[in-house]
């Protein structure tokens, strides 16, 4: 099996795994990689499918404004095709995007404002450059919108603010991205952990 056939297996492994976790009700989430022989194109998951029985077949291929191109044409990507797009322009070294519907996040976003803050858990090491609990982590919550332009806006105009690896869109999900599927794993997980770990501790207070 070549790298990208493998790296497409993998991921569409991950996403079932998901979906198998309750992370992507009905045909939601959205998923997408870049592979360093095709760098003129990023593969993103096709629009409408069961993430229960995605396949490796099931990733389409769009430019980088989030057109298809090549066999891919007349294919509909998802319908957040240009988020993906906007973050491999802001965090260059990206490789792989996952996306999740969680039900932890998207209630703590409903909680909070501008952003969510961790401290003192362990598990926030999983965060690229977290070497200590003994810290706090500041992840970001935008507001949700069908509208994926000024979405992308919100990305570029708020992009120092994401020092994670990831944000949240209120009631909507969260996004988290490496430099692999193992690195961009370790983020989305971290911060599922954690959404969960600060929600708890709400309903106990």
């Amino acid at each position: 099996m070549d790298t990208l056939q493998k790296l497409k297996e993998d991921i569409a492994e991950t996403i079932r795994h998901y979906n198998a976790k309750g992370w992507s009700p009905a045909t939601s989430t959205n998923y997408s990689f870049k592979n360093d022989l095709t760098a003129d194109c990023i593969y993103v998951s096709r629009s409408g499918v069961d993430k229960s029985q995605f396949h490796a077949s099931d990733f389409i291929t769009v430019n980088h404004k989030g057109e298809p191109i090549g066999a891919s044409v007349g294919q509909k990507p998802s319908a957040e095709t240009l988020i993906h797009c906007t973050l491999y322009e802001l965090f260059p070294e990206t490789q792989v995007i996952l996306h999740s519907h969680s039900v932890y996040p998207v209630v703590l976003s409903s909680k909070r404002s501008n952003s969510v803050e961790f401290s003192g858990y362990e598990v926030q090491k999983g965060f690229d450059g977290e070497t200590t609990h003994d810290s706090t982590v500041s992840i970001p919550i935008f507001d949700n919108t069908q509208d994926m332009i000024d979405f992308s806006e919100t990305l570029r105009n708020e992009a120092e603010k994401i020092k994670q690896h990831s944000f949240i869109m209120r009631k909507h999900g969260t996004y988290a991205w490496g430099k692999n599927l193992f690195e961009a794993k370790r983020h989305l997980e971290t911060l599922e952990y954690l959404c969960q770990c600060e929600l708890a501790s709400l309903n106990q207070q």
